[in-house]
C-alpha cells in the first residue's frame, strides 16, 4: 500500500495524510484518527530510509525575497511565519536587491544550508532560465508565472498583472482621464513590470485610443523611488490628470511628490497603485488600487510546496483572481 492509497480509502488529501504519517501539529484530531485507521487495518509502513534521508537534506524552507522594498513581500513573509509555524519546517528567509539574480542566490543557498525546497518572492524569467536547473529540489515562484518555463520542480501562485493594470487604467480611462504617467520597473529586468505596462498599452486599446510610451518612468519598487520618479515627471513639465502606479509604495511616494508642488489628490492628479496593502486605507485620501489576494497566494504557495515535499507531486500553476479597490484618490472628470 502507498500513500495514494492511504489517501483514497481515508478520504483525505495527499498533504493531509502525509502530515499525519510525519507527526505533523497542523492536522484535525477527525483527519488524524481517520487516517490512523486506515493504517492499522491495512498494516501500512512508513518508510524509515525516505525519512532518514530527508533528514540529510535539511528540514528548512528557503525564502527568497526580490526587492528590499517591497512592502507587498513584506505582508507575504508574515503570512508565511504564521503559516509555516504550524509544522515542523524552519524558515531561511533571504533578501536580494530587485535587480539581482533570486536564482543564482537560492542556488547557493540550497548547497549551502540545504533545505527541503524554496518559496520565490518575485522573479524573472530569464533568471530561471539560467540557472534554475541547478536547483533540484522544489519550489513554487510567488508573484509571477512559471508555466512556461517548463520545470518539473517549480509550480507558481500569481494573480494576471496583464489584466491587473489594464483594470486599473480602464478605471481611469473611463473616469475620464486621458493625460496618464505610469510608474513602475525597468521592462528589461522585470517581468511584472513589463507585464504591467503590455496591460498599459492594451488598457488604451480596447478604449480605441493609443498609449504614449513617453508617459513611462522608470523606478524602484519602493517609497523613495515613487517619489523620486514623480518629482522628475513633474519637473519635465508632464502633463497628466492621472498616475497608475505599479505598486502601492510607488502610489505613496508620487503623492508625497505631488503633494509638494501644492497640487491635490484627487482634485489635481487622480492616483491608483497596485497591490492592496493595508497602508492605503490609512492615507488621505485613501489609496484606489488593484488588490492582490496576499493571503490567498500565500496560502496557496504554501500547500503546494508542501505538496511537492511531502507527497512527490506534480508542479502546479494556478491564477489567484484580483480585484479592484475603489476608494478616494481617483476624481471623475467629464469630457
Amino acid at each position: 500500500m502507498t500513500i495514494k492509497d492511504l489517501a483514497r480509502e481515508s478520504g483525505y488529501s495527499l498533504g493531509t495524510v502525509s502530515r499525519v504519517l510525519n507527526g505533523h501539529p497542523n492536522v484535525s484530531d477527525k483527519a488524524r484518527k481517520a487516517v490512523m485507521a486506515v493504517v492499522e487495518a491495512q498494516g501500512f509502513e512508513i518508510n524509515s530510509n525516505a525519512k532518514n534521508l530527508k533528514k540529510t537534506q535539511g528540514d528548512s524552507i528557503l525564502i527568497m525575497v526580490k526587492g528590499r522594498g517591497n512592502e507587498l513581500f513584506a505582508s507575504m513573509v508574515e503570512q508565511y511565519q504564521e503559516i509555516f509555524a504550524r509544522t515542523s519546517y524552519p524558515l531561511i528567509i533571504d533578501y536580494i536587491d530587485e535587480l539581482d539574480s533570486e536564482v543564482r542566490r537560492a542556488g547557493a543557498l540550497c548547497r549551502e544550508k540545504k533545505p527541503l525546497g524554496v518559496l520565490f518572492l518575485g522573479g524573472t524569467h530569464r533568471n530561471f532560465r539560467e540557472d534554475f536547473d541547478k536547483i533540484q529540489v522544489p519550489a513554487v515562484l510567488v508573484t509571477g508565472s512559471a508555466r512556461n518555463l517548463g520545470f518539473g520542480n517549480l509550480s507558481s501562485v500569481c494573480a494576471d498583472d496583464c489584466e491587473g493594470a489594464v483594470c486599473a487604467v480602464e478605471h481611469l480611462l473611463r473616469s475620464g482621464h486621458r493625460q496618464l504617467l505610469v510608474l513602475g520597473g525597468d521592462l528589461n529586468k522585470s517581468d511584472t513590470s513589463r507585464n504591467r505596462y503590455n496591460g498599459c498599452v492594451e488598457a488604451f486599446r480596447r478604449s480605441g485610443l493609443e498609449f504614449d510610451g513617453n508617459c513611462y518612468y522608470t523606478c524602484r519598487y519602493s517609497y523613495q523611488s515613487g517619489y523620486e520618479a514623480m518629482k522628475q515627471a513633474l519637473d519635465d513639465g508632464a502633463d497628466c490628470s492621472a498616475v497608475f502606479a505599479m505598486a502601492d509604495v510607488i502610489a505613496i511616494g508620487a503623492i508625497r511628490a505631488i503633494h509638494e508642488r501644492g497640487l491635490r489628490v484627487p482634485q489635481d492628479v487622480s492616483v491608483v497603485g497596485y497591490d492592496g496593502l493595508s497602508i492605503g486605507d490609512f492615507l488621505q485620501p485613501r489609496l484606489s488600487t488593484v488588490a492582490q489576494p496576499i493571503g490567498d497566494m500565500a496560502r496557496r504557495s504554501a500547500a503546494l510546496l508542501l505538496e511537492q515535499i511531502e507527497c512527490h507531486t506534480p508542479a502546479c500553476h494556478e491564477i489567484i483572481p484580483f480585484s479592484l479597490a475603489r476608494k478616494d484618490s481617483v476624481r471623475e472628470i467629464r469630457l
